[in-house]
């Protein structure tokens, strides 16, 4: 017995394919290091590919290969189905920065967007996209990017909440000083 479908020989990332999270470079903007930023959902290349190529084909033209260092991503495969096509997927240790995407159009040519790895918070997030795409600033390159938030992380909800229950907040930041001053007059 055999049986026909229409559907298309290769999953399309299924039912629950989320759109991908991106940021990119306004098309007039300046090229520099990179063009973006791209925040999957998880470290697994073949389920997170797919939504990231179809939200590009349709700015950038169909992406035919990508490259990525592997040392973030458990599983590199060799191709990803996305429809009816396949993209290949390569990977450099050396030669590529660990925090970044290469990706190759057909009618296009080269794009790198800064890689955000998923378990990073909203906060984090929204300010490394801001950076990646900021055509204004000087070049940085992902890996920089992702140095400096680490380095400098601003969230000043939890400095609220560190000075509320008795910590100190560091003297350089500007609402140093003002939890003393109020206790004094307490």
């Amino acid at each position: 017995m055999s049986a026909t479908t229409d559907r298309p020989a290769f999953p399309s990332g299924g039912a629950d394919a989320l759109p991908a999270r991106l940021a990119l470079k306004s098309p007039d903007a300046p090229r520099g290091l990179l063009d973006g930023a791209w925040w999957p959902r998880s470290r697994e290349l073949s389920r997170e590919l797919p939504a990231l190529a179809a939200a590009l084909d349709l700015l950038w033209g169909r992406i035919t290969r990508v490259a990525v260092n592997p040392r973030y991503w458990p599983v590199v495969p060799r191709k990803v189905p996305v429809g009816r096509r396949v993209i290949k997927v390569g990977w450099f240790a050396a030669e590529l920065d660990p925090h970044m995407l290469l990706l190759l159009s057909f009618r296009v040519g080269r794009w790198d967007l800064l890689v955000i790895p998923p378990e990073t918070g909203a906060h984090s997030a929204e300010r490394l996209m801001a950076a990646a795409r900021d055509a204004s600033g000087p070049p940085r390159t992902a890996s920089a990017l992702m140095a400096n938030e680490t380095a400098h992380p601003a969230h000043p909800e939890l400095l609220t909440v560190w000075e509320d229950e008795g910590g100190a907040v560091p003297s350089e930041h500007p609402r140093a000083g003002r939890h003393h001053e109020q206790r004094d007059l307490a």
